[in-house]
């Protein structure tokens, strides 16, 4: 697929979205752990829904959580608000009995774009993920330590997304590094700017734990992007502490197949 084709399927995937939500066949498949919330988002100016998943002994027990925060909500735990299938996390989550809690926040359909590209793109615009990342760390964040029993510090804070969602979680790691300690990046669109590469390039030591993920049908460029931007870490860093992981999955595709089944192996990597 080529780099038009692959923005031209992200700008209408809002579109396709809404066409999957209105179909009367499709049925909620999220779990009793699952519940949503609104929340005021200032720094966008907008409303923003929001998805929790609690582990089963959630409210059996008082011990505190890690804590993941995934973009993209609708297509993470429920098939009829999903784009072409849901990733299955609370049911991924369950059969492992996993002792985290997952904030998944809804993109922002027509700003889904500006939202998670942290640099504009000459001929596409975006570039307000600073504004976006502001507001999960600033008023998301802190509302959700108030809310639940959380484990607060930065090896406990999770950051995961896919295409443009994986390029803004890398980005999160290197703008709030006290904040996020683990970022799950999957199919990042690293393509969508270069100054991400120049950011890696002139940051202190990342000390941040990442796993990387990709198919290697994805793009023309999917991979040689990904293996750069290793690289240039394993050049900030050195490789020998084992602090990022790639994974090249054979004849993958850009979907939420590729990024529901590559979900469980990330997060084990990563750790909670």
């Amino acid at each position: 697929m080529n780099r038009l084709k692959f923005l031209l399927l992200l700008f209408f995937f809002t579109i396709v979205k809404i066409t999957a939500q209105g179909e009367e066949t499709k049925k909620s498949t999220d779990s009793k752990q699952v519940s949503t919330f609104t929340i005021e988002a200032p720094q966008l100016q907008t409303t923003k829904k929001i998805w929790i998943y609690l582990p089963e002994n959630y409210l059996t027990s008082k011990k505190k959580f890690s804590v993941i925060y995934m973009h993209d909500a609708q297509n993470l735990f429920d098939a009829k608000t999903s784009y072409s299938g849901e990733w299955n996390v609370d049911e991924k989550l369950d059969s492992l009995k996993a002792q985290v809690i997952v904030v998944g926040i809804e993109h922002g359909n027509d700003k889904r774009i500006d939202e998670l590209t942290p640099f504009k793109n000459e001929k596409y615009g975006g570039g307000k993920a600073d504004s976006y990342l502001e507001f999960i760390v600033k008023t998301l964040k802190p509302q959700i330590d108030k809310t639940y029993r959380t484990k607060t510090k930065k090896k406990n804070t999770i950051i995961m997304g896919s295409s443009l969602g994986g390029l803004t979680s890398y980005y999160a790691v290197l703008k709030y590094p006290t904040i996020f300690g683990k970022a799950g990046v999957f199919s990042p669109s690293f393509w969508f700017t270069k100054d991400i590469y120049t950011l890696t390039e002139k940051s202190k030591k990342i000390k941040s734990k990442i796993y990387f993920m990709c198919g290697d049908a994805e793009s023309d460029d999917m991979v040689s992007d990904l293996n750069k931007m290793e690289y240039l870490l394993n050049s900030n860093r050195c490789y020998c502490l084992n602090l990022n992981k790639k994974t090249i999955v054979k004849d993958g595709k850009h979907n939420e197949k590729l990024w529901r089944d590559g979900f469980v192996d990330a997060i084990l990597w990563l750790g909670f």
